[in-house]
């Protein structure tokens, strides 16, 4: 799988908008008062928490989201916008008098929660016509709509909501809550957790069981798609095709929290995008995969996502990228404290002398590119026969090279204009060249890089296998 271009995706997320606080200091002492630690609080920390959890997870995936939901009229409420808006969501909140917006403060020290306040109460019985007035006003400029319900009252009236996104043709996805599943009947996805979902069918204990009910479940409400978040044992997606199981793909888990939500925000931009249920449910699994790596409520990143896909699908295609892939990686790595090399060829018969010049080169760094001449562009540089091998040949063979890291493609006759938008940390040409004549050297010094040259092995040549195999002298131009 290659990911889409979730910039591409505009999403409607509504739900119960929450601020999730953290209060954090050091303890030493018990209060005289009563027998409890006294905390010194020295860090303060606001996050998006509920249906914001999930618009900063889908934003932060580069889609263009809005976000509806009820608030307090209070400071809380301020500072989850500007939280919001710090990830580029469109915040539209409708105020209500006399409630307060739902805030979770928790107070911890040595990384450890002491004690949880929740300021809440249900919006239940509070009048929904102006919700339902701005879906109406927001769902035109939506490609799917997401329903956030964590049972505050925001969704209280959920299937009017879903009947409207239907009649538009909006795809609906559904992170649902509570005992009654009825009011999300019609939507496109909805994603019940284990528990969730037993609380509904009752108890499941063998895998029979649950496809049988699950299936039970998603007929009886007209859904299009039952995906069943399973914890250890991954997700599994029931639709009209045969049942779809993903196993777990996390290496370490530090922290589940926020998970469900990371889950919901993917589906539903990889959906946005054009992607199918079993493909955004790969790309859903994935992220859930990396978020339980981190402490606390977190999001991921394109990059992240990019990479934890070329590594989990066992590097299917090696690490061939196109462009865009490649930038981000390289951003991702230059992130993490590493060093980028380098270089370029038409790689046409890969010989030994190739395999000895690409290992030294990646000596030289922690990653190494291997940026490649496309097919006209080698006919161009070569002449007519050549190449040989294609170049997503080329590029699969060299990918399995334990040295590279990643291959790129490029077209033209030099790769300068690619080097200049990767800028590698060191950049690597075989041969008899001086710096100066190194395509993309300028821009490489220029940026505080390094270029190198790294002489072939003597005696091995493209040129020299292919004589030897048609039987001519004559050197091929």
């Amino acid at each position: 799988m290659i990911l889409p271009d979730f910039t591409q995706a505009r999403i409607l997320i509504v739900g119960d908008i929450m601020l999730d606080r953290y209060w954090k200091g050091g303890t030493s002492r018990i209060s005289p008062e009563a027998p409890v630690p006294v905390i010194n609080i020295d860090e303060i920390e606001d996050r998006p928490g509920g249906a914001a959890n999930v618009a900063i997870n889908a934003a932060s995936l580069g889609a263009k989201v809005t976000l509806l939901g009820l608030c307090g009229e209070d400071d809380n409420a301020q500072i989850l916008r500007a939280r919001l808006e710090s990830y580029g969501v469109k915040c539209c909140f409708l105020p209500v008098s006399g409630f307060a917006t739902i805030t979770k403060l928790r107070v911890l020290s040595r990384n450890q929660q002491l004690l949880r306040m929740d300021f809440e109460k249900s919006f239940a019985q509070v009048d929904k016509t102006p919700l339902a007035e701005h879906f109406s006003a927001q769902l035109h400029n939506a490609d799917l709509v997401v329903f956030s319900d964590y049972n505050k009252g925001a969704l209280s009236d959920v299937r009017a909501l879903i009947d409207e996104a239907k009649k538009q043709h909006k795809p609906v996805v559904v992170d649902p809550k509570g005992s009654d599943f009825a009011k999300y009947q019609g939507a496109s996805v909805l994603t019940p957790n284990m528990a969730e979902l037993e609380a509904i069918v009752g108890e499941i204990v063998h895998e029979s069981q649950l496809s049988e009910k699950a299936t039970n479940l998603k007929d009886s409400l007209a859904l299009d798609n039952l995906l069943v978040t399973r914890s250890e044992k991954g997700m599994s997606l029931y639709s009209a095709d045969a049942p779809f199981h993903l196993p777990a793909k996390a290496r370490e888990v530090f922290d589940v929290t926020g998970a469900g939500d990371t889950v919901v925000s993917t589906l539903a931009v990889a959906l946005a995008c054009g992607q199918t249920t079993q493909q955004a449910c790969v790309l859903a699994n994935i992220a859930a995969s990396i978020v339980v790596g981190k402490l606390g409520t977190s999001v991921i990143t394109p990059t992240e996502l990019a990479l934890a896909l070329n590594e989990q699908s066992g590097h299917l295609d090696g690490g061939v990228m196109n462009e865009d892939q490649l930038i981000r990686a390289v951003e991702q790595a230059k992130s993490n404290g590493e060093r980028v090399v380098m270089t370029n060829g038409c790689f046409d018969i890969l010989h030994a002398g190739h395999v000895s010049y690409l290992q030294a080169a990646a000596q030289l760094g922690d990653r190494l590119i291997v940026a490649v001449n496309t097919d006209e562009s080698v006919t161009r540089l070569k002449g007519p026969g050549r190449p040989v091998n294609s170049v997503d040949r080329r590029m699969a063979v060299l990918a399995g090279l334990s040295a590279v890291d990643w291959v790129v493609p490029f077209s033209e006759q030099t790769p300068q204009r690619l080097i200049g938008r990767l800028l590698p940390d060191v950049l690597v040409k075989g041969g008899d060249y001086t710096v100066e004549k190194i395509a993309g050297a300028n821009e490489v010094q220029a940026n505080g890089g390094e270029v190198r040259v790294l002489h072939f092995e003597e005696g091995v040549s493209t040129t020299g296998i292919i004589e030897q195999i048609v039987g001519k002298n004559v050197k091929l131009q």
